[in-house]
Order: structure tokens, then C-alpha cells, then sequence
């Protein structure tokens, strides 16, 4: 579960913005909001749903990117890049030098962790992890470089593996990877510590960038070639968005792909579906056709790559978060609205986080005024991040008219010519 989110020095953040799923207090619709369980600690409601709006370059798409620049160096095939996918704030000078910040705070097993990531194109400037044992803040460890006193460790008294481990640790992590992927890769299996808040960020933690879905409906259909088990979860998941698909087959299942079979890497799931072609089955009132998946529209394809995040979203036993940018691509806004409203009554404890154009869900009254978060870009190029509730109004308003009357901010500044 995600608690918050924040980041600066990051293509269009200057100063930290943070992005927080924290429920307000006192506010109506107590479907949206969960209570998370965490030993020994009495956190508030989280938000099951966040939407995320803005003018176009404001800085939406910038947020996940950022979110997911965390989550991919849990990603082994980050070790092996010239060049970490870093960009800071280019419009101060001061900053271009500096390395770009992030920082989580998330539940993963019951447990409360905090996570700081500073890091340049070229290397990992602070890695830090806290965990809260009923509460109590205990230092796992703490990573940092500068120049001039080069790497340093600050390894907690409570990080299970003793000194001789610690020391294997600490050499096997490279400048660009991350000591907790190094530490986990080479424990054995009675080291559980560090593999808890690995798994949530490798696992539980989907960032789906602008351009990142086709990639999701590549896996998709690459879990089904080689588990047809899930076929049926995925027809009735386009079946109740209105998509008619009543069967998926493949073609070609005698070629190199299905040599792969149980594959684990994203890379051998696109393999594995390059020179497989995928049938859809739609069925009206006047019989059956088969449709080519690349002749399916671009709603369909994106409904298909969203049905993996959106299984791990309906886990009843998960703690994962899914983020999305522009998740109405493509798609009716009553689909948008089916599919936010299928979450917040799911009874799970995983958490939606998208962004999106589409103001039709500020007129449904089905998101709390905390749900809607604005992201607008000031007169230096920065991008600020802010919610519909730090401003004043009640929670019954109409927060589309609000919006659209400039009350919010958050509107493009449309100059005539």
C-alpha cells in the first residue's frame, strides 16, 4: 500500500511535490477509504483512488514517470544500462549537476517502510531504507556518496546477515545498482528482511508510462500462450466492459516461442510472441467472426494490456498500487467510470492511481474531493502538485463546474491570437 509519494529535481519537479494517499478526515464516501493493517500502529484511511488531472505539459505524466524510475532499477536489466534513465529539473542551472530525489513511503507485509533514492545518470548518490516496527523507527541502512569522502554505508544493528555478509553486500553493488537488489539476489533463503519491501516495489508496485501498455498487452498475451487458465478471466474482464471477445487463440503454436515454457522475463515474453499471431472471437446476433489482435481498436488492445495490473488490483490479499498514465486512452468514459467504481467496491486493499483528461469522474460523485489531484506548471517551468481539498468547499460540490471555472487552477492559459 502506498502511504506517499514524493520527488524534485525530476524532468519538470524543481521543488519536492508529494503525492499522498492519506485520507482526509471528516469527509463523506467511506467506500474510497481503507484502513490499513499494520502491526502495532493506528495509521489513518488510505485512499483506495486517486485521479490525477492537469493541463497538457503540466507535469502528470512527469509523476509516474518519476514513480516508476524507482521501481525499475528493482529491474536487473537496469545494471547493465551505459546511463540511468535520470533527467533533472533542466531549467536551473544549479540543479543540472544535482541528482534527482525520490522518496516512498509504503506497507508491505504489515510492516511501514520509508525508501529515499538520490541518483544521477551516472550513479547512486543516497540509498536509504527505514522500517517502523510497531512504530519504532529503525534504520536498516543507509548508503550515500559525495566526491570528495566517496561511498559510504551506515548499516543498521537490526539488518539480519552479520558483518561477513554485509561486506559481500556492499561489493557486489555496483554505482548504478541498488544495494537492496544486490543484497537480496545473494541471501539465502532464511534472510527475509530485505525481500519484503524488494517484492513490493519488483511485484506490487506497477507504473504503466504513456507509452507502456502495448508492452503490458504483450505479457498478457504471453501469460495466456503459455497458461490457458486465464483465458476466462480475461474474456469476462473485456466481456464487462461491453468488448464481445467470447474466445482467444493463438496461431503458429508449433513455432520457436513455445519452446520458452514457463518464462520469466519480460523480454522472453516479447520473444515469445513475435511470431505468434493472436485470434479474438467476437460474437453478435448474427454469429461469430474472427478479428487479428492488430485489427482490434486501440480501446481494446489498451484493455487488454490493462488486465494484468488490473488482477493484481483485484487481489483480495495484495497490497499492491497501480499507476497509470492516461488510463481513459482510447477508452469511453463510462468504461473509466466501470472500472474505478468495480475498484473502490472490490473490498481489496490495493490502490489506483491514474491520470487522466477525462472530467466526466468529477461529475459522478463517486470520488471524494481528496481523490482529485491537480498538477499545474508556474511561470519557471516547475511543476506544482496539489489536491482539489487543500482548497475550500465541501464535499457535496460540483468539483467538474469547480474545475472547468478555474477555482481549482490546474487550466490550461489559452492565449488568443
Amino acid at each position: 500500500m502506498l502511504i506517499e509519494f514524493s520527488v524534485r529535481n525530476f524532468k519538470s519537479f524543481r521543488g519536492r511535490q508529494t503525492l499522498s494517499m492519506v485520507a482526509a478526515p471528516r469527509l463523506g464516501k467511506k467506500r474510497n477509504v481503507f484502513k490499513p493493517k499494520v502491526l502495532g500502529e493506528d495509521l489513518p484511511n488510505l485512499l483506495k483512488v486517486a485521479a490525477i488531472y492537469g493541463p497538457n505539459a503540466s507535469g502528470k505524466s512527469s509523476l509516474v514517470s518519476a514513480m516508476n524510475m524507482v521501481c525499475s532499477l528493482f529491474n536487473p536489466a537496469m545494471v547493465e544500462r551505459e546511463a540511468l534513465p535520470l533527467h533533472a529539473f533542466r531549467f536551473d542551472p544549479e540543479l543540472r549537476a544535482e541528482p534527482s530525489w525520490f522518496e516512498y513511503h509504503f506497507i508491505a507485509n504489515g510492516m511501514r517502510y520509508q525508501f529515499i533514492l538520490a541518483a544521477t545518470s551516472d550513479r547512486i548518490h543516497e540509498e536509504t531504507l527505514i522500517s517502523y516496527p510497531r512504530g519504532k523507527e529503525t534504520l536498516l541502512y543507509s548508503r550515500t556518496y559525495s566526491e570528495t569522502t566517496g561511498e559510504k554505508y551506515i548499516l543498521g544493528g537490526a539488518l539480519e546477515g552479520g558483518d561477513v555478509v554485509h561486506i559481500a553486500w556492499k561489493n557486489l553493488t555496483s554505482p548504478k545498482s541498488l544495494f537492496l537488489a544486490q543484497a537480496v539476489a545473494n541471501s539465502s533463503e532464511d534472510l527475509n528482511q530485505l525481500r519484503i519491501p524488494f517484492k513490493w516495489f519488483r511485484s506490487s508496485a506497477v507504473c504503466i508510462a504513456q507509452d507502456g501498455m502495448s508492452n503490458w498487452g504483450v505479457l498478457s498475451r504471453s501469460m495466456l500462450m503459455h497458461n490457458q487458465s486465464y483465458k476466462d478471466n480475461l474474456k469476462n474482464f473485456l466481456q464487462q466492459v461491453d468488448v464481445p471477445v467470447t474466445d482467444i487463440r493463438f496461431e503458429n503454436l508449433a513455432t520457436e516461442a513455445f519452446k520458452v515454457k514457463t518464462p520469466t522475463k519480460f523480454l522472453e515474453h516479447v520473444k515469445a510472441t513475435q511470431s505468434v499471431k493472436t485470434i479474438l472471437t467476437h460474437t453478435t446476433l448474427l454469429g461469430e467472426a474472427e478479428f487479428d489482435y492488430e485489427e482490434e481498436s486501440g480501446g481494446t488492445q489498451n484493455l487488454m494490456g490493462f488486465w494484468l495490473p488490473w488482477t493484481l488490483l483485484s487481489s483480495v490479499e495484495g497490497e499492491g498500487v497501480v499507476v497509470v498514465d492516461e488510463l481513459d486512452s482510447s477508452l469511453h468514459p463510462k468504461i473509466v467510470e466501470n472500472l474505478v467504481e468495480s475498484h473502490i467496491d472490490s473490498g481489496t486493499c490495493t490502490q489506483l492511481i491514474f491520470t487522466t483528461h477525462d472530467t466526466h469522474l468529477m461529475n459522478t460523485k463517486m470520488l471524494r474531493r481528496d481523490q482529485f489531484w491537480l498538477t499545474e506548471r508556474d511561470a519557471y517551468g516547475a511543476t506544482t502538485l496539489f489536491s482539489v481539498h487543500d482548497f475550500q468547499g465541501r464535499d457535496s460540490e460540483d468539483v467538474e463546474k469547480r474545475y472547468y471555472e478555474g477555482r481549482y487552477r490546474g487550466l490550461p492559459i489559452l492565449r488568443r491570437s
